[in-house]
């Protein structure tokens, strides 16, 4: 079975820190949450208060910062959790990269378009929920024949978004990126 403190390090690693991007949709991010999309987390009660000592956004890294700094972390990796990694049904996936795959895809473009794209990849009803005919569906799949069509079901996505919102195509290359270093 997939192990969400291994597929969370990768997401880290992709989202990074506090961003304030105009020409991102989701406006103010702290690593890859949206305040626009999440306005209720309480990741921005804290990021608030930091903004009020000197050195924002460096204060959000700050060794004296830390007690502050441990509960924001927990915030951060509590919300993966329970808003990405258990809507995906992480933990019934048993392939760890074909998981990570779906996780990431879910935090960037969304869990029902996430789940949705991995249904049309197996071939199961698409309905954008992970319920146990979707996993199973998934384990069952060959999982390089899953990560190779599910990147190429990404990425079309992501041509669909730049042609939408043209904005959006300085982050295209970064996407592919993304999309590749799952599919290996």
């Amino acid at each position: 079975m997939a192990k969400f403190d291994m597929a969370f390090e990768l997401i880290l690693a992709h989202e990074g820190g506090y961003v304030n991007d105009p020409d991102d949709p989701g406006g103010e991010t702290y690593k890859g949450i949206a305040r626009k999309m999440n306005p209720d987390w309480i990741g921005w009660d804290i990021i608030d208060l930091l903004k009020t000592k000197s050195g924002f956004p460096d204060s959000l890294i700050e060794k004296h910062e830390v007690e502050i700094n441990t509960q924001l972390q927990y915030e951060v990796k509590s919300f993966y959790h329970s808003n990405f990694w258990m809507k995906i049904s992480g933990d019934k996936i048993n392939n760890q990269q074909v998981a990570e795959s779906i996780f990431d895809f879910a935090v960037n473009g969304g869990t029902g378009v996430s789940i949705t794209l991995a249904q049309e990849v197996v071939g199961v009803k698409s309905d954008g929920v992970c319920g146990p005919k979707t996993c199973e569906a998934i384990n069952l799949f060959n999982a390089q024949h899953f990560l190779a069509a599910y990147a190429i079901a990404k990425i079309i996505r992501y041509i669909s978004i730049c042609n939408k919102r043209p904005t959006s195509k300085k982050y295209f290359f970064g996407w592919i990126n993304r999309t590749l270093n799952h599919w290996q």
